[in-house]
């Protein structure tokens, strides 16, 4: 784990999947992106689901969740799921007593329950006792989804909340001393972004605001991106920041490279400037 301020900080990697690799890049072509992340033999590049931990003493903090284990075969082979057991990760399930949801899509907020024992069609928390931060805009837009981000907001994710310890947060708002959520809205509406503060230091986890490393350059913008445009003036003012503040920006969906600080070169062009061990 790293010392970060007051608090410990490591990552966890639940697992890896796929997804379209064109999706994944938007408007960027193959023959430029394919070389950063080369794909398989059905256009998919692999990715992972990471979150950061946050040890604060008498509470411990994850921020998002993974995708869960409840996938049918058929869907587990779509999406290459390979979830990985808390003995590889490192992580403790038990010892989580606050989850931050950046939102509901399902590799990202998948972990949050699971079949009950012995009832396959029977969903249950998988943190009971744990606190939930959710933008009460994502919970909206979860429980109502349109049509194109229906089969990424599973109502097994979603219903489960009403159970749940569910803290909806509104904007930009202090969860806890030095620990910030950011609501941005261009991946989907109510998607929050966390900022750890230490004096002048911020460490942060933009989710799928910078999906990974390669997502650094501004015109690299998902096709799962709800709006680009409002996406691009939120990205713009998110690594504007960064470089000013030399931030470490985790990248939640880079399978190679966990974390980082961002620069930007004499034309203006934003990239990895260095990576960061977390």
């Amino acid at each position: 784990m790293m010392t970060f301020g007051r608090f410990r900080v490591s990552l966890v990697n639940h697992g890896f999947y796929r997804l379209d690799g064109g999706a994944m890049f938007g408007t960027v072509p193959k023959n430029i992106w394919s070389h950063l992340i080369p794909p398989d033999g059905e256009n998919c590049i692999r990715l992972a689901t990471r979150s950061l931990r946050i040890d604060a003493g008498e509470r411990s903090f994850i921020v998002d969740i993974g995708s869960g284990e409840k996938w049918p075969d058929k869907l587990r082979a779509i999406y290459a799921i390979q979830n990985l057991l808390p003995g590889e990760t490192g992580f403790d399930p038990a010892a989580v007593t606050d989850i931050v949801l950046s939102h509901l899509h399902f590799d990202h907020a998948g972990g949050i329950s699971r079949y009950r024992p012995g009832k396959p069609t029977e969903v249950e928390l998988c943190f009971p006792q744990a606190r939930v931060y959710l933008q009460a805009e994502n919970y909206d837009t979860a429980r109502n989804p349109n049509p194109r981000e229906r089969a990424s907001y599973l109502k097994e994710n979603v219903q489960v909340l009403q159970q749940a310890r569910l803290v909806l947060t509104h904007g930009s708002e202090e969860i806890y001393p030095d620990i910030w959520v950011h609501q941005n809205n261009g991946h989907t509406r109510g998607q929050q972004w966390l900022e750890m503060k230490a004096g002048h230091e911020s460490l942060v986890f933009p989710a799928d605001l910078v999906p990974t490393h390669h997502h650094l350059p501004l015109p690299y913008t998902m096709g799962y991106d709800m709006s680009a445009e409002i996406l691009l003036r939120e990205k713009g003012s998110f690594l504007s920041r960064a470089v000013a503040g030399r931030w470490i920006v985790v990248f939640c969906h880079d399978p190679d490279i966990p974390a980082g600080r961002v620069n930007i070169d004499e034309k203006g062009r934003y990239g990895l400037g260095e990576q960061v061990a977390l």
